[in-house]
């Protein structure tokens, strides 16, 4: 006679399912960092997101994101610059993305000491938080700014660094420590070198936000700076994702590295241009505005990125053309809620 399996076999019960893997990041409220945090949320991690502190209790691009999305989200309040608020922020978390940073290069010129505050001082304050606190992995973000104007192209990581403003200098002064806490410390930072990344929630100090912007709110002559520069561009959720691939890869396949993420494309900005009228049905008049031209030595004329390492290392590739992209960047900016965010009238530095 056959014994029934229930009777030889004890019964099992499902045990509880596993925490969800926790991930601090710095610059939630931004534009990158907002669709990061989508991300993270969406590969089922719980995210204890930093916003810089204010009186209006404001936390940017996260409060437009879905209920469901922000039940994973804890949001605190703080700041890059105080070592209190990183030590809080990033105790117990399995990973840190550290986003947080002065980021437009206009401004940059205005104010440097503030870049140099919270580009390279906050990130040393990361830093010494991983570090103090053993979290086992920090995905540190710089620019393909560093760069400067390519000598080589498509440009990789070994590309020499060259920075042509103070925003740049200071991206590249984090990056410096970010390795030299590796090589003193065996901090497991990764950096990830993005390109320039482009789509719904960016600032209009950047060029594709100001295209679409005042094309959207009706306007056909539109201000802008040097059309003659190159840009490899990429779509933010591609970019998020290479954020997580770099995050969540085995340690030895991406630890102690710099990774480039971009398209392996260029255009330039006149082009650009045109291609946006396209896809938006508009006759575009440019009226180049002196405001809004780098000094000479300081404008980065060509940038287009190589990005076989990351490819190789994590498996990531961009899942969006750039005509994919912009569509969908112009149906966020042509949605009246969105578009009156901001202020389309104004040079936004």
């Amino acid at each position: 006679m056959t014994t029934p399996a229930s009777a030889t076999t004890p019964a099992t019960t499902p045990g509880p399912a596993p925490a969800p893997r926790t991930a601090a990041v710095t610059g939630a409220e931004g534009f990158i960092g907002s669709h990061l945090v989508e991300a993270l949320v969406a590969a089922g991690h719980r995210v204890r997101a930093m916003v810089q502190y204010n009186s209006f209790s404001s936390f940017g691009w996260l409060e437009t994101l879905p209920k469901e999305v922000l039940d994973e989200v804890e949001v605190v309040l703080g700041d890059v610059r105080d070592p209190g608020s990183v030590n809080g922020l990033v105790r117990g978390a399995e990973a840190v993305y550290h986003l947080a940073a002065l980021i437009a290069i206009p401004y940059s010129y205005r104010a440097p000491h503030s870049y140099v505050e919270t580009n390279v001082t906050g990130t040393l304050n990361v830093l010494e938080a991983v570090r103090h606190l053993e979290i086992p992995r920090l995905v540190h973000t710089s620019t393909s700014e560093t760069y400067g104007t390519a000598r080589t192209v498509p440009i990789t990581e070994d590309h020499p660094i060259n920075t042509q403003s103070p925003y740049a200098a200071s991206k590249a002064g984090g990056d410096r420590l970010a390795d030299s806490y590796h090589a003193s410390f065996g901090t497991p930072v990764v950096t990830l070198r993005p390109f320039n990344t482009y789509g719904p929630r960016q600032s209009m100090r950047a060029v594709i936000p100001t295209v679409i912007g005042q094309l959207a709110a009706g306007k056909r002559t539109i201000t802008l700076g040097d059309l003659r520069p190159t840009r490899d561009f990429t779509y933010a959720e591609d970019t998020a994702a290479a954020f997580l691939a770099v995050g969540t890869a085995p340690a030895g396949a991406v630890v102690g590295r710099t990774l480039n993420a971009g398209t392996g494309g260029e255009i330039s900005v006149g082009d650009l241009v045109a291609l946006i009228g396209k896809l938006m049905d508009a006759e575009v008049e440019v009226v180049q505005d002196e405001k809004r031209v780098r000094p000479a030595d300081s404008e980065v004329m060509r940038l287009v990125c190589d990005a076989g390492r990351l490819r190789a290392a994590t498996g990531w590739a961009p899942a969006h053309s750039l005509e994919e992209g912009l569509a969908r960047t112009i149906e966020f900016f042509r949605d009246p809620a969105n578009l009156a965010r901001y202020k389309t009238d104004l040079y936004n530095v």
